[in-house]
């Protein structure tokens, strides 16, 4: 039975399905309030007595970061957000947990918020022991930056608001102490972040944490970060000798659990009178939230690096920043820069269009590039001319621009391969166990592992299991994220059976899959990758506006080169579930806070997710141009949420006759 099967029909083991004897339910009180002083704080286990810090995965106790920025796990003198953690509750039932929270008795005083960049950067410093609100700022590019005397200069700002990530299960963890060593069952993205963030954090040695991934249901980026929660429950769990389980509410989901985007870009292009992009200057501001530390303060620089994209422009210049505000630290979501700096360069490429008049795949025709290209940017793509060109005829752009004012959208798809990826083959009683440095939570990663090893050593693919994340079976790894999971994933795969055939070969002095299946092996391997491999994809869309201004998107048509397509129908899958998010961000989705910094999208409805009424018609073509990778496949993943938000942008703008330079676009606008 496949994995979606098998959890569809209810038989996941989630974090929240996980009961353990003596149990704590751990229920956590947050701050009603944006910016505050804490005045006293009584009752539950507060800052008086856990002092930790939270450690981003790779960072120790926060690397370089200044550690006023660094975020507790319980508030310490301030509160910073709306839904800052301020004290923990337990109780063996959960209901009696939540009642509890009433005994924790806070006293404030309020300070005035800030909650946009904008206003951030004339601002006194939010944190005390700081210079300004800015976490990270950087010029990149090229250092020659004397603006060309080009006859056309176009320039505009843009804005990608905060969404949620909203996966169907929402963040928990289970943290089962010993007295020695703790066994945490979490909901995650990678095993590996999880141990090292939550041991840095509490300054426990590695070899003191245990971590198994639960099946997990949907992430989207979210469940790669260290949350306070987890080093909550996990000293909790060390203080009491007892299991504690926390399960986010979808309340404290929506509040507090690291949204993505929120991304303000200021573009300037200077171009010939022939649409060739000469010369580009941009300044890219990332709500990185409250504290550094998190993807927020890493997130400017990706974003700017992109900026380029599929075209090979020159002269660009970038000054990037993190800037802090009274809101939750920002996080990844799907794509994670990528689409922000799509949607910057490919909405100047249809203003340069229209102010010359000229089709939108001309202009970026001209701009593509005949051989390989390494941006000053630092972005590394192979010649996107031919890949464009087939593109554009293969989705009929002039055909269905001329008869339904179709959006056109061209980007380039950057996975996150560095680090690599390991994989563990154990062959004993004639099965084949297999476990992943990067761990599923809905693609379906068996599909792949089983085919590449039915490649690889002939072992039918009925004998072979693909366990979930656990540190104590795969002693290192990397994570699921950033398009990355196919591509090093299977890489590392090929690696370990290779590996493992060697073995065979060595001890029996020739290789079949009878000698494998008859004797006990084991393989593993850490397969490291540090070189780019970008894979190009176009987007086609079209709309229809009514009276009152509503957003129907007709028919989204990916065209994208995935390499090889190791399982067909996770592909379309994947393209269908991230057109859905690319629609989401455009129509629907943000995360919305009022001046005093309080919440206002509480709930679902308010978020504003899709609905299956609002889906249109889907086609995907996909294009296999085989990567140098030893199983020739490439990054997929994040595709749609790069390639959607830039044709329906277009398609709107079309139809409507308004510019559009931000997300979410909302009915008023268009009426």
């Amino acid at each position: 039975m496949s994995e979606s099967k098998f959890l569809v029909q209810g038989k996941g083991k989630y974090v929240d399905d996980i009961k353990l004897p003596n149990m704590l339910h751990m229920m956590v009180a947050r701050s009603p309030y944006a910016y505050a002083k804490i005045l006293s704080i009584k009752g539950g286990l507060n800052s008086n007595e856990l002092k930790a810090m939270v450690s981003s995965a790779g960072e120790g106790s926060g690397g370089s970061m200044n550690p006023a920025l660094i975020h507790p796990a319980l508030a310490q003198g301030t509160v910073y957000y709306v839904g800052q953690p301020i004290a923990a509750v337990f109780d063996e039932d959960r209901y009696v947990a939540e009642d509890k929270l009433d005994e924790v008795d806070v006293k404030y005083e309020k300070l005035k918020p800030i909650m946009t960049t904008e206003e951030s950067l004339k601002s006194s410093p939010i944190h005390v022991g700081t210079k300004s609100n800015i976490i990270r700022e950087s010029w990149m590019g090229v250092d020659d930056y004397e603006d060309p005397k080009s006859p056309v200069v176009l320039e505009s700002e843009f804005t990608n608001a905060r969404v949620a990530n909203n996966p169907l299960e929402p963040h928990g963890l289970i943290v089962d102490s010993d007295g020695s060593k703790l066994t945490i069952y979490i909901s995650t993205q990678s095993v590996y972040s999880m141990k090292e963030g939550i041991a840095a954090s509490l300054k426990l040695d590695e070899s003191q944490l245990h971590v198994i991934q639960a099946d997990t249901g949907g992430a989207f980026g979210s469940k790669s970060a260290i949350y306070p929660e987890y080093i909550i429950a996990s000293y909790a769990s060390m203080k009491f000798k007892r299991p504690v389980k926390w399960i986010a509410s979808r309340s404290e989901e929506l509040a507090a659990m690291q949204p993505g985007r929120g991304v303000h870009g200021k573009i300037k292009i200077f171009a010939n009178r022939k649409g060739k992009i000469e010369a580009l200057r941009g300044e890219i501001n990332v709500d990185s939230g409250a504290f550094g530390g998190t993807a927020g303060s890493r997130s400017p620089f990706f974003i700017a690096m992109q900026l380029t994209g599929p075209y090979g422009i020159e002269k660009p210049r970038v000054l990037a920043r993190a800037v802090m505000t009274n809101k939750p630290p920002q996080g990844p979501y799907r794509g994670a820069g990528r689409p922000e700096a799509a949607f910057f360069m490919e909405r100047m490429m249809d203003q340069l269009a229209d102010e010359l008049k000229l089709e939108a795949d001309e202009v970026r025709l001209i701009n593509t590039t005949t051989k390989s290209f390494k941006s000053p940017l630092g972005l590394e793509i192979d010649a996107s001319r031919p890949f464009f060109t087939k593109a554009v005829s293969d989705l009929k752009y002039r055909e269905k621009s001329a008869s339904e004012k179709a959006g056109l959208g061209f980007f380039v798809l950057m996975p996150a391969m560095w680090g690599g990826e390991s994989a563990r083959i154990v062959v004993q009683n004639g099965k084949v166990n297999v476990w992943l440095g990067g761990n599923q939570h809905g693609q379906e990663h068996h599909v792949f592992v089983k085919k590449l090893l039915k490649e690889e050593l002939d072992i039918p693919e009925e004998l072979v299991t693909l366990n979930g994340g656990d540190t104590g079976q795969l002693g290192d790894g990397v994570g699921t994220w950033g398009s990355r999971s196919a591509l090093v994933g299977g890489a590392a795969i090929v690696a370990a059976s290779r590996k493992l055939k060697g073995q065979v070969e060595s001890k029996q002095g020739s290789y079949s899959i009878e000698k494998l299946l008859k004797g006990d092996f084991v393989s593993e391997i850490l397969e490291d990758q540090n070189k780019q491999l970008n894979s190009f994809g176009a987007e086609l869309a079209t709309v229809s506006i009514d009276k009152f201004g509503m957003v129907k998107v007709k028919e989204c048509v990916a065209c994208y080169d995935v390499g090889r397509a190791l399982n067909p129908k996770m592909v379309e899958s994947q393209i269908i579930g991230g057109t859905i998010q690319g629609i989401g961000q455009v129509l629907y989705e943000e995360v919305v806070h009022d001046a005093e910094g309080k919440l206002l999208t509480k709930n679902l409805f308010d978020a504003g997710l899709p609905l299956a009424e609002n889906m249109p018609k889907f086609t995907t073509l996909i294009v296999e141009h085989p990567s140098w990778m030893p199983h020739h496949a490439k990054g997929l993943g994040e595709a749609p949420t790069i390639g959607v938000p830039l044709a329906v942008a277009r398609a709107i703008e079309k139809v409507s006759g308004k510019k559009i330079n931000h997300t979410p676009v909302k009915p008023e606008e268009l009426i």
